[in-house]
């Protein structure tokens, strides 16, 4: 947890940044509750009246969570739950009915049943403000958004998260790999995905002189990687095909159930976000025997075949705190600001929106004022 006077830093800072309350406006969050968080959730609650607060359950400090609940509401989240269109607007209203409302998501959580709740909530549905690029995919793969929908996935503001997060996986990766009186070193590694984390990760590993190689759909990536000294593949049963450890960077599912078969014996699996997002593990119940293996290693197997997923196939970093310092206010800050401008008086049209230069700059000014430590 934050010392005192880091909190009144934080709490100045995001004062400065979404200082207008507004009554007028519920919230529902959803959020990684980190150690973090209360301040962050704190000042929501200054921006918005929250409705209620539903942690990822896979990324739960549970010192955080009992500091939220005495605060606020706190109910469970469940992706399977929240694609259903009349369970989640049962529990819209059981929360916020006939409010003026905004959805705080990581993850795309209310993007399947969106349409279905803006058309039916008993209040207005004036927004939703989006974490993550896999929500952001989610909100954008719709044929029409019926409502303003923030995005700061994509925000220069989350590129020294973006970048850490890379470092605390692979942090994270060799960590559960040494547990097993094991090394990175001597094994190829493959990085799913070449997005702002991938990137990362990848930087990370050849700093730990591991040789990588890159796949990723896309193939202006490939070319971006092949000019960054990385070793790069046209196809993903390439890419696993003599791989000691793969990390899964995309989001949207790197590995399917036919890919596992590409898996080297004995190879890592490790992944930078949940499960359900990235990895088909529940397509291999009735094709592998899963043993633990120490902590956080699951050893899957079969005759002629196994290999080793980390961390149920969730994000490695959680389990080591997936701490990137104060730079994850820079994000929480624009979070805010676009909760502040949906909150706010003037209407915006349904779509995809970000916030300006002028803002980001603002909160990268003030962001240094609070934190920059080197001056």
């Amino acid at each position: 947890m934050l010392e005192d006077f880091e909190v009144s830093r934080v709490e100045s800072f995001f004062g400065k940044v979404a200082p207008t309350p507004n009554d007028d406006v519920s919230g529902v969050v959803i959020t990684h509750l980190l150690a973090e968080r209360p301040t962050f959730l704190r000042a929501v609650g200054r921006v918005c009246d929250i409705a209620s607060v539903l942690p990822k359950p896979k990324s739960i400090d549970h010192t955080a969570q009992a500091v939220v609940a005495n605060l606020m509401k706190v109910d469970p989240l469940d992706r399977q739950r929240f694609s259903d269109p009349d369970a989640v607007l049962q529990f819209l209203e059981s929360r916020a009915a006939g409010r003026r409302l905004i959805l705080l998501d990581v993850g795309g959580y209310f993007a399947p049943t969106l349409t279905h709740v803006c058309a039916r909530f008993s209040g207005e549905l004036i927004g939703v403000v989006e974490d993550t690029e896999n929500g952001h995919q989610r909100y954008a793969s719709l044929e029409k958004l019926p409502c303003p929908v923030f995005s700061v996935a994509r925000s220069p503001l989350k590129d020294p998260e973006d970048f850490l997060v890379g470092q605390s996986i692979t942090f994270s990766t060799e960590a559960l790999i040494r547990t097993r009186g094991d090394i990175l070193n001597g094994r190829n590694a493959t990085v799913i995905g070449y997005g702002k984390i991938g990137r990362s990760i990848a930087a990370m590993l050849h700093a730990k002189h591991v040789t990588a190689t890159i796949y990723d759909h896309d193939p202006v990536k490939r070319t971006q990687a092949l000019s960054q000294g990385f070793r790069t593949t046209h196809t993903l049963r390439t890419a696993l095909t003599g791989a000691g450890l793969v990390i899964c960077a995309t989001g949207n599912l790197s590995l399917r159930e036919d890919d596992f078969a590409s898996i080297a014996n004995g190879a890592y699996i490790a992944s930078v976000t949940s499960s359900d997002d990235e990895l088909e593990l529940d397509t291999l119940n009735t094709l592998y025997t899963r043993t633990p293996n120490g902590d956080h290693i699951t050893r899957y197997s079969r005759t002629g075949h196994y290999f080793y997923v980390l961390a149920g196939g969730n994000a490695v970093n959680f389990l080591h705190g997936a701490s990137v310092g104060a730079f994850i206010f820079l994000v929480q800050a624009e979070i805010l600001a676009a909760l502040a401008v949906l909150a706010g008086s003037e209407r915006l049209e349904p779509g995809l929106h970000e916030l300006d230069k002028t803002g980001r700059s603002r909160i990268a000014e003030l962001w240094l004022h609070h934190f920059d430590r080197t001056t």
